[in-house]
């Protein structure tokens, strides 16, 4: 009789610890919307989709390098500065203060999107290299090319043909019919980049589930000792983790120049913490070599559904800034503490 109800309090707790941030963040979304009804309202639902999908993103990118015991501070930077390159090779002909004066005629859409992994790619790999080859610490390589990528995106919006530092904007049509445009469904629009976000959703499934690459990421997170002593490429496997996760740093920030319509130096300040934190939430854990992809698109949707909702009953931004912290300190916390029961 007591080990059956040592087993149910057992079980009971178990539940908990995996379970915890998403019954207290779906509380906070039931409170507000007691509170305020049409909180969940088809448009603000959408809204609050199309906000969480170039975070999301990066948040895909950010979670195979959690799950491989690292982190990435670099993030909003990088995507800043890739947004920027973006905007300056999408700008319209027809606007005169545009950066490239002598530019004619629109670019096919490819150049600037691979302009913009370019940028990105070439940052995370140098975090890659920094993690896998000078055995640096995560935290001081990203921490150090945050501020290289903040400084170069700084010097080239202020390279601008009118010597001023303006946020770089005037887009051309098809970059924001393709990148930022809807689909229609009857009567609903359906932004394009929920579908975006939802397609590399499911070709991160696919790697991390279905590749050599995907188990030998999750094999190094977990023990790179002994991944390393079964015949795994240490080096080779964080670093194709690093390239894939700039690869998707680019497409982000390609999308949020069309969504934000306007490119400054402060473009990403903060994007960290939240792709961050989606992974977090969505379980993905620091102490490496667990989580799920599913589980970072619950995240990022339910972390952006707080901000919103927030945002949506007139809570004080300053505070927004502390029930993130704690949100954020929770998280950890938790994950920390399922750690410590695993042991």
């Amino acid at each position: 009789m007591q080990q059956g109800k040592a087993f149910n309090r057992q079980r009971v707790t178990d539940f908990l610890l995996h379970y915890a941030m998403y019954i207290i963040l779906l509380a906070i979304l039931v409170t507000v919307s007691i509170i305020r009804p049409n909180f969940l309202a088809l448009g603000n639902i959408l809204n609050i989709l199309k906000q969480a999908s170039t975070k999301g993103i990066l948040a895909l990118g950010c979670a195979g390098l959690i799950v491989l015991a690292g982190t990435d501070l670099s993030i909003g930077r990088v995507m800043g500065f890739s947004a920027a390159v973006t905007a300056a090779l999408v700008q319209s002909v027809t606007y005169k203060s545009r950066y490239f004066p002598g530019m004619a005629q629109d670019l096919p859409l490819i150049v600037p999107l691979l302009a913009s992994i370019v940028i990105a790619v070439i940052f995370s790999l140098i975090n890659g290299f920094g993690v896998s080859k000078l055995k640096m610490h995560a935290f001081i390589i990203t921490l150090g090319t945050q501020l290289i990528a903040f400084g170069a995106n700084c010097l080239f919006i202020e390279a601008q043909p009118s010597g001023t530092a303006q946020a770089l904007s005037t887009f051309n049509q098809t970059f924001k019919d393709v990148a930022a445009g809807d689909l229609m469904l009857g009567t609903v629009k359906i932004p394009l980049v929920v579908l975006y976000f939802l397609g590399l959703a499911t070709i991160m499934w696919v790697v991390w589930n279905k590749t050599r690459l995907g188990k030998n990421m999750f094999a190094v997170g977990g023990n790179e000792e002994a991944a390393r002593v079964s015949g795994v490429n240490v080096v080779r496997t964080i670093m194709l983790v690093y390239l894939i996760a700039g690869v998707l740093y680019g497409i982000a920030g390609f999308l949020e120049a069309a969504r934000i319509q306007s490119v400054g130096a402060n473009t990403g300040l903060g994007y960290e913490t939240d792709a961050i934190s989606a992974c977090v939430i969505g379980g993905v854990s620091f102490s490496g070599g667990v989580g799920t992809i599913q589980g970072v698109v619950i995240g990022a949707v339910i972390l952006q559904a707080i901000n919103f909702s927030l945002n949506f009953i007139g809570v004080n931004p300053y505070y927004q800034y502390i029930i993130r912290g704690l949100i954020i300190v929770l998280a950890v916390a938790i994950d920390v503490r399922k750690y410590i029961v695993k042991k």
